[in-house]
């Protein structure tokens, strides 16, 4: 990810008329914090899922236990 980053950023900077150096590194960087960001947002994400449906679990729960039965 890291060279494809290095190659993206290289032909950005160059299109300006620059070296590509200065692209090439920060593609570099900002591929591998896209690698490493992932899996995060990933796990935040589905976190996230479980949390939302143990709080929708529990307020039916709540709502049963309050609605009188006739």
């Amino acid at each position: 990810m890291g060279w494809l980053g290095a190659l993206v950023g290289a032909a950005l900077d160059r299109r300006d008329g620059d070296s590509g150096v200065k692209g090439a590194l920060l593609g570099a960087v900002a591929g591998r914090a896209i690698k490493s960001g992932v899996p995060m947002a990933a796990a935040a994400t589905l976190g996230w899922m479980a949390f939302s449906a143990l709080r929708k679990a529990r307020s039916r729960r709540s709502a049963k236990e309050t609605t009188p039965h006739g």
